[in-house]
């Protein structure tokens, strides 16, 4: 396992005090660089928790606070978040949807904390995926920005390896430093379900809530076990009941829905 004893060491030292976030990047760069760095913890309905902030004063606030309104929603990482029952490494781009990179939340400044970096969008992001229990999971994310190079097999390898102190790192620090019962304060109404839920019917919000999350047609027929057309009939029947044309007038209608979410992200 190619990590120091003196930043595990640092790490378990840390655990359920504000050193924790630069403890956990001193010993994730004993495996490989990165450029910037975060540990949220999701839950299906509750707001998010942003364990580590390590984007710094490169992310503009404005942007990191829409995202935990409800941006967060898009995120295949919080996607992959739902559904996971293991620890493991994972690339985004081994968890995103067909057409999530050209997808209008992906190149999003005002809701996107890794797009809005001065250094631009980010050239690739992994992260750690930590079941926490009671449906929470802490997604520890590791990003390298534009202009530089995607991690290689090697330092893939060397980030797989302390899986299980990384995992056992986050979960015991979660519980020792959020008290119980105030996790995530609150529940949470969908941004998605507020815009669109009680315009469309079931199956239309299916197909446009993964059309924003960056899915084909034939990616939605896949998934749902429909066909490419019957994805087409939704989708336009959604977008006639929106009064919109475009995928771009859909994301705008998220982007108001965010814009009138109520005040006080975790």
């Amino acid at each position: 396992m190619d990590i120091e004893v003196t930043t595990a060491a640092e790490l378990l030292e840390s655990l359920g005090t504000e050193r924790f976030g630069a403890a956990f990047d001193r010993l994730a760069l004993t495996a490989a660089p990165f450029d910037m760095s975060c540990v949220f913890a999701f839950h299906p309905t509750r707001r998010p928790s942003l364990v580590h902030d390590g984007y710094s004063s490169r992310v503009p606030r404005q942007t990191l606070s829409a995202y935990l309104h409800g941006g967060y929603h898009l995120d295949p990482f919080f996607v992959a978040s739902i559904a996971a029952t293991d620890d493991g490494l994972w690339r985004m781009r081994d968890l995103a949807p067909d057409q999530f990179f050209g997808s209008e939340f992906a190149g999003s400044a005002s809701v996107h904390p890794c797009i809005s970096a001065q250094e631009g969008a980010l050239v690739e992001e992994i992260g750690w995926i930590v079941p926490l229990g009671s449906e929470w999971t802490a997604i520890c994310s590791l990003m390298r920005n534009r202009g530089g190079r995607p991690f290689g097999e090697a330092e893939v390898l060397r980030l797989r390896a302390p899986v299980p102190v990384v995992a056992a790192a986050v979960r015991h620090h979660w519980t020792m430093a959020t008290p119980a019962g105030q996790e995530g304060i609150g529940e949470v109404d969908s941004v998605l379900q507020r815009a669109f839920g009680d315009l469309l019917t079931p199956a239309q919000f299916q197909v446009v809530t993964m059309l924003l999350r960056g899915h084909s047609g034939t990616s939605i027929a896949r998934a749902l076990g429909i066909t490419a057309g019957t994805v087409k009939v939704h989708r336009h029947n959604a977008y006639q009941r929106l009064d919109i044309t475009c995928q771009a007038d859909l994301f705008a209608l998220f982007l108001d829905a965010l814009e009138a979410s109520p005040e006080g992200p975790a």
